[in-house]
């Protein structure tokens, strides 16, 4: 891989040791991946900073020095910021989260902790260059908003924030964002319908970009395609997809030979798990303005003045959280808890539970595995509210 003189300089230790060991990360991937250069990137999100799943590894993030090159946010921590005792944290948890943040801010990165960092501040532009880690904000920028970023790692994100700088390599390269196959969507889909296609999706495709064919009566919301990009990635290899007439690089691509066909059965067997949960969980990724007020809505028309009887959890970024802080007022008057800056996957708070009711694809794949070995139902958003009752 062909480095300037500067970066010849960064990689020889020229500007100190935190420098010196992105650069080597970045050369190792690059040349890995056969890149030829490293490229500007407008910004970084790194993952791996809850210490649930960090733990004292911690240590190498805070012998690092020196401040990012580019804007930089974090994913969700281990707990709320400022509610943590209210969620069942232990002072000793907390106490080590706080200092694994501490390591991150130290080095200028934005403790948003978040797992949607395009609805925070500048949205990322068609074509712009970034690093980040979290798969499902990775699936949605390059998707949805046509900027450019490879599913990097938590050591490759930060390297790239140090430097401002990433190799050119995979989805960062047009040619490498072609559809390998077709994904005929044979029936109408809503809601957490999207969470089960994208599971589906996920499992099928293997590595090859998929295309794919909603019906015509199927426009999905943001919000919507947000569930889509976190399902395709908890359980795919695949960095992005496309959506015939809707995303913006779709109507640029071929026609791939291969296809297959998802049918209404395929779907509707998402739902056909009858296990009782104990605990309903909404927001991962983290729910936007839009998706809190349709959830008030659904309480309001729902509960007619009572309190849900069962433990209900709803995710959401700090910013959103504030920005909508009547309609959460009004959430938690029916014992519904909206927590920020963590999710129920990453923090040990949610460990407690045997079965959790969601509207996600994402937590349907994640819970078993990270979650003490609890079980995970999809359903509707309106049916997880009417479940609560």
């Amino acid at each position: 891989m062909h480095l300037t003189k500067e970066e010849e300089r960064i990689y020889g230790g020229e500007e100190g040791w935190t420098k010196k060991k992105a650069m080597e990360i970045l050369v190792a991937i690059g040349d890995i991946n056969s890149a030829s250069k490293l490229i500007p990137i407008k910004s970084a999100h790194v993952s791996g900073v809850s210490y649930k799943t960090i733990g004292e590894a911690f240590e190498f993030i805070n012998s690092l020095e020196g401040t990012v090159k580019v804007k930089s946010t974090l994913n969700p921590i281990g707990m709320d910021i400022e509610r943590w005792d209210k969620i069942g944290i232990s002072g000793e948890f907390a106490t080590k989260q706080t200092e694994v943040l501490a390591a991150y801010k130290k080095l200028g990165i934005t403790a948003e902790c978040t797992c949607v960092p395009y609805l925070l501040g500048r949205m990322p532009k068609m074509g712009e260059h970034l690093a980040w880690a979290e798969s499902s904000a990775v699936l949605y920028a390059n998707s949805v908003l046509g900027a450019r970023t490879n599913m990097e790692g938590a050591p490759s994100a930060l390297a790239a924030a140090l430097i401002g700088k990433t190799p050119f390599y995979g989805l960062h390269q047009t040619e490498n964002r072609e559809p390998g196959i077709r994904v005929c969507v044979k029936c109408d889909i809503v809601d957490a319908d999207y969470s089960a296609l994208g599971f589906l999706i996920g499992n099928l495709v293997g590595n090859k970009i998929p295309v794919i064919e909603l019906t015509s009566s199927s426009l999905p919301s943001k919000d919507e395609l947000k569930h889509l990009s976190a399902a395709i990635g908890a359980t795919g290899s695949v960095g992005m997809y496309h959506i015939r007439g809707l995303t913006p690089e779709a109507d640029a691509i071929g026609v791939p030979a291969e296809k297959i066909e998802i049918e209404k059965g395929d779907v509707k067997k998402f739902y056909e798990e009858n296990e009782e949960a104990d605990v309903i969980a909404i927001g991962c990724p983290h729910c936007s303005s839009l998706e809190l007020q349709h959830i008030y809505e659904l309480l309001r028309a729902e509960g007619k003045g009572r309190k849900v009887k069962k433990d209900f959890f709803i995710f959401t970024a700090r910013a959103i959280k504030q920005r909508m802080q009547e309609v959460v007022k009004k959430i938690e008057n029916y014992s519904v808890k909206v927590i920020c800056d963590t999710c129920f996957v990453v923090s040990p708070a949610f460990e407690r539970y045997r079965c959790v009711l969601t509207n996600s694809g994402k937590m349907l794949r994640y819970v078993p595995l990270l979650c003490g070995g609890a079980k995970a139902k999809l359903c509707k958003t309106e049916e997880c509210v009417r479940k609560a009752f």
